[in-house]
């Protein structure tokens, strides 16, 4: 019979017949406890009193082998043993930290103790004792009681080599939280950075609201959604992709300032920056422009991060990113100093279509001046915005719901900032102009069915009835939450900051957790290819007494994935390219 290591975790390298018979001899120790009585599992509560960073804290004047005569009752999970003949030690987590526990036969007595010796790593337990520093130095609790509360029956991932396998952690968040507890300092500022948003705004008179996830068609943005069928209406639904034609209904209906903390789903790609899922702010405010969101949004960053970061340079990547200072220019400045193309010298649309030709700059599906000049910034300007920098100005060709401005009709008044290289918000002085919304919809529809005839993106008259009733001169500001948590976690991935990043389902009914295996069995079943992985089949595979379908390890690929790798129809639809990770 294999035994697990020192530790009591499974080896990084043990074959797949020895992590069964690991997994079965904890599933042997269960069964005796319930034989006995002892059921873990009927237990419904533990008067927990006491947790480890506050004792440490309390206690940290203790010296070598001090007491601190008082008794605590604590609750977690065992992450490390160390059994002895007549005394052992353990480590204990709880939701602050470790703490070690010192468990003696003669004060527990022998039958606990014989009980204790046989619990594993992971096991959750109840334990009273007295609080007292070791003497090596470490402050303990020496337990008069132990309680099994619950039975781990998978091993954790070996100790010193940990769960490694970055897709497992996004996959199995929750062993990736009880290995790698800094994983869950992550979570914890981003709480506290969504609590800081809030604040914010709450203080500047915003009013939190909430508008509908399910909307009752297709708008004619460029975002593609996901789409669902509503029985009892028997209509067609998706989900949102924005929260904003709400948001402005309700400026119009007189609350002056609103925000919503949403979630948004786009049926699209996938890469460091986007999820399909995300989270956002939007907010809008009555009787103000761009320029006062601009003042708005840096005085917003800057109190976000001296709050939860403790200052307004903050490493992002090797980068020190100083939030102290924001550059502005308009989009056409930035171009002239980043191209050396000035485009408030180009006259037409056949010059500008002439200069993207010159400077290899591809042409947008209408090329018009204004959508050439965003492919410019996008070719020569985003990648070198490091630092804080508002660009304003946009074309009207790619901002159907920002004002035009007064002395340049063919801009509008409409911002993006960026840091790292990263597009972190977007923000207008809002149409109001009814007239003007109707057509630009109109016209965006038009496009959107012209490249797909199959789209069955609508017109949003109601909106546009909405402005009728007057909307009043509006600022307008959204930003991705996800991607302020990555700047101020100092994280690489978005997949970093989900607690639970969209993942392609493991195929089959009571698919056991691969990723408690060790690394070398779980690659075998999980580690597919992303690009092969829509050539799905369903085999059944003995393991773990389980019966189960997997995504196909077989290179060959469907006529679909062909279609979606390379942008082509399948079956009489058209499938846009996606990036898959």
């Amino acid at each position: 019979m294999p035994k697990e290591n020192a530790n009591g975790q499974a080896a990084p390298e043990m074959t797949e017949k020895a992590y069964n018979e690991l997994v079965q001899v904890r599933r042997d120790k269960l069964q005796a406890l319930q034989e006995a009585g002892n059921d873990p599992f009927q237990l419904t509560k533990y008067p927990q009193d006491s947790y480890s960073a506050q004792i440490k804290a309390k206690y940290e004047h203790l010296a070598p082998e001090e007491e601190a005569g008082v008794s605590v009752c604590m609750a977690g999970r065992i992450m490390s043993k160390r059994v002895m003949g007549k005394a052992s030690f353990a480590h204990l987590r709880d939701n602050e930290g470790d703490i070690q526990i010192y468990v003696r036969r003669d004060v527990l007595g022998d039958e606990p103790y014989a009980a204790f010796k046989k619990m594993d790593i992971g096991d959750v337990v109840g334990v009273k004792g007295e609080v007292f520093r070791t003497k090596m130095g470490e402050l303990s609790v020496r337990c008069t009681e132990v309680v099994l509360l619950a039975k781990s029956l998978l091993p954790l991932p070996e100790k010193f080599h940990g769960l490694k396998d970055q897709e497992t952690r996004y996959r199995q968040r929750y062993v990736d939280l009880i290995v790698n507890p800094e994983v869950k300092d992550t979570f914890i500022k981003r709480s506290k950075i969504l609590g800081q948003l809030r604040s914010f705004l709450d203080a500047k008179g915003f009013l939190e609201v909430e508008t509908p996830i399910l909307t009752p068609f297709e708008i004619g943005a460029s975002a593609r959604p996901f789409l669902t069928h509503h029985n009892t209406l028997d209509m067609d639904m998706v989900l949102r992709i924005e929260t904003e034609l709400y948001l402005k209904r309700l400026i119009v209906g007189g609350m002056d300032r609103v925000y919503e903390v949403g979630r948004i789903f786009r049926n699209e790609g996938m890469d460091p920056k986007h999820n399909p899922e995300f989270t956002t702010i939007e907010l809008y405010q009555a009787f103000t422009d761009y320029h006062g969101m601009m003042d708005l949004v840096e005085e917003m960053m800057k109190t976000v991060a001296q709050n939860v970061c403790g200052s307004l340079v903050v490493p992002y990547q090797g980068q020190q990113i100083d939030l102290s200072h924001w550059e502005r220019m308009t989009m056409v400045e930035a171009v002239k100093k980043y191209s050396g193309v000035d485009f408030d010298q180009v006259a037409s649309d056949e010059e500008a279509i002439a200069l993207a030709k010159e400077h290899h700059v591809e042409l947008p599906e209408t090329p018009t001046k204004g959508a050439i000049l965003a492919e410019f910034f996008d070719a020569y300007v985003e990648e070198k915005l490091i630092q804080p920098t508002f660009i304003y100005d946009y074309p009207v060709e790619i901002s159907p719901l920002a004002k035009r401005k007064p002395s340049n009709p063919a801009f509008t008044e409409r911002f993006e900032y960026f840091i790292n290289a990263t597009e972190f918000g977007n923000a207008f002085s809002e149409l109001n102009d009814p007239i003007d919304q109707k057509g630009r919809f109109e016209r965006q529809v038009a496009e959107r069915k012209a490249i797909d005839p199959e789209c069955k993106a609508q017109v949003d008259y109601d909106y546009v009835t909405a402005l009728e009733y007057g909307l009043p001169p509006t600022g307008g500001l959204g930003f991705g939450v996800d991607r302020l948590v990555m700047l101020l976690t100092d994280s690489a991935s978005i997949r970093d900051v989900l607690l639970f990043p969209t993942k392609r389902a493991i195929l089959g009914r009571n698919a056991p957790n691969l990723s408690h295996l060790p690394e070398n069995i779980h690659k075998r079943f999980c580690a597919h290819p992303a690009e092969k992985q829509d050539a799905l089949f369903c085999c059944s595979v003995n393991f773990h007494h389980w019966r189960y379908g997997f995504e196909s390890l077989s290179p060959v690929l469907t006529d679909k994935t062909a279609a979606i790798s390379e942008g082509k129809s399948w079956r009489g639809r058209h499938i846009l390219p996606r990036r898959l990770l």
